[in-house]
């Protein structure tokens, strides 16, 4: 399965920030989801492409996009208000046609989308693949004042070796959340990595996460 990918640009105040839309072969029946990767990864983060394509084959849109520290090069990320105002601009983007979409990431990513979502910004809901909760070895600095305030949908997808949280500390956070969905990836780290006698591949796990945001959004209160 290969689909094609429309570039895009999204531009807010003096910045400008490259995305992609994937858009399904038939007709849209699902809505759009819009997606930002972890830290370490840009606008061709694999999970990210795995996952646009997956949707499109369930007859859903998705729009990834990266932050503009990633669109320069750099390895630092931005200041939590640029992260933010990206996240912003890129649900802005989504919403042209009059759907409210469903936003998510991997890590950072998801988090960011967390952070506008508890401000309140227009989502059906929230996918956090790979919440990190805390550094790791770092357990006492957590993310999760914020959890609280979100009022939409929101699914926690991670594996259960990832030392950002624990199974318990990641079931504890969402437990902040009114009615969110935990889905356990088993054998699987921050990275979506197996080890080796696991029996199961990233793409294994890729496919579990992917099948679990599919069968949550079919939960969720209205069609998109």
């Amino acid at each position: 399965m290969s689909l094609d990918a429309e570039p895009r640009t999204l531009r807010f105040g003096t910045r400008e920030v490259s995305a992609l839309w994937t858009k399904p072969s038939g007709t849209t029946t699902h809505g759009c989801f819009v997606y930002a990767p972890g830290a370490g990864s840009g606008l061709n983060d694999p999970f990210g492409a795995y996952l646009a394509e997956r949707l499109a084959a369930d007859g859903t849109s998705c729009l990834r996009f990266q932050f503009p520290y990633a669109e320069s090069g750099q390895r630092r990320p931005d200041p939590p208000a640029v992260l933010e105002a990206t996240w912003r601009a890129a649900i802005d983007a989504s919403t042209k046609d009059g759907s409210v979409p469903v936003c998510g990431g991997r890590s950072m990513g998801g988090r960011y989308a967390s952070m506008v979502a508890s401000k309140g910004a227009a989502l059906s809901g929230l996918a956090l693949f790979a919440y990190p909760l805390h550094p790791p070895a770092s357990p006492d600095q957590r993310r999760d004042a914020h959890l609280p305030r979100i009022t939409v949908p929101t699914l926690f997808c991670s594996g259960t070796r990832d030392t950002f949280a624990t199974p318990d500390e990641l079931t504890e956070a969402a437990e902040l959340v009114p009615g969110s969905t935990v889905h356990l990836l088993d054998g699987a780290d921050h990275g979506f990595q197996t080890l080796k006698g696991s029996g199961r591949s990233r793409e294994d796990v890729w496919r579990e996460a992917v099948d679990a945001l599919i069968a949550w959004w079919a939960t969720l209160p209205q069609p998109l």
